[in-house]
């Protein structure tokens, strides 16, 4: 028994212009989400989905997930960030040197993310939307890894990174030193029960393999909101 991410899911100031953005960027198709936000969707079974919620609360730290977009060439790279910059990113510091190889944006809502150099072996056949990467403990990896029912494809000095077994997009994990807690996170997944599992069960498996729950005044419109072992919100979405 395993969940299934439904998306990975943003706060947005302005969600359908956000969602935008992303749609134009990884070339897929946005539409409404029934229940709240836009939604944009994967182009492929291994790709996932992004979602984009009304949100009144202001970025004030740096997100602890972010996309890396891959690479086949130089030339690609740099279509890619002159893509996203036409879009309305623009270049991100967070404290990266001279030295590194890809290029740090940051969408119109300020949610960072990378542009990969080519040849990054990791994220080899993993699509353009190579990864997730997150700030978090080898714990949290262990404990996504059975959430998902996802295996791990990397577990190396305390970093990890976890694969749905068809392939596509990574989930890592880079290990401490951990970012502080910047209050409640603009990123996080979304999580339903798979076919034929009761939502109440799903939210008792995921208690039991750690997760825990929060302030339920945070609970939205059809989800509910715990917390992994690291303290990352994410949200398991109710019977409608």
């Amino acid at each position: 028994m395993t969940a299934h991410l439904f998306a990975i899911s943003y706060d947005a100031a302005q969600p359908e212009r956000l969602a935008r953005f992303w749609s134009e960027l990884l070339g897929r198709e946005m539409v409404e989400d029934p229940r709240d936000g836009v939604l944009v969707l994967p182009g492929a079974d291994t790709e996932i989905r992004v979602r984009f919620v009304p949100s009144g609360q202001p970025k004030v730290v740096q997100n602890r997930m972010h996309f890396d977009l891959t690479s086949s060439s130089l030339e690609d790279q740099r279509r890619t960030v002159a893509r996203a910059l036409e879009l309305g990113a623009r270049h991100a510091d967070i404290g990266q040197g001279p030295e590194i190889d890809h290029v740090v944006l940051a969408d119109p809502e300020g949610n960072e993310f990378d542009v990969i150099a080519p040849g990054n072996n990791f994220l080899a056949g993993c699509g353009f939307v190579g990864a997730l990467a997150c700030d978090g403990s080898q714990q949290v990896g262990y404990f996504w890894s059975q959430a998902l029912g996802w295996p791990l494809v990397w577990d190396q000095d305390e970093e990890t990174a976890i694969q749905s077994p068809h392939g596509g997009t990574k989930i890592s994990w880079g290990g401490p030193p951990l970012m502080p807690n910047g209050g409640r996170d603009r990123v996080r997944f979304d999580l339903t029960p798979a076919a034929g599992v009761a939502w109440q069960a799903e939210v008792d498996r995921l208690l039991s393999l750690g997760a825990t729950r929060i302030d339920t005044a945070q609970d939205g419109p059809g989800r509910l909101v715990l917390a992994d072992p690291d303290g990352q919100e994410f949200s398991v979405r109710t019977p409608r």
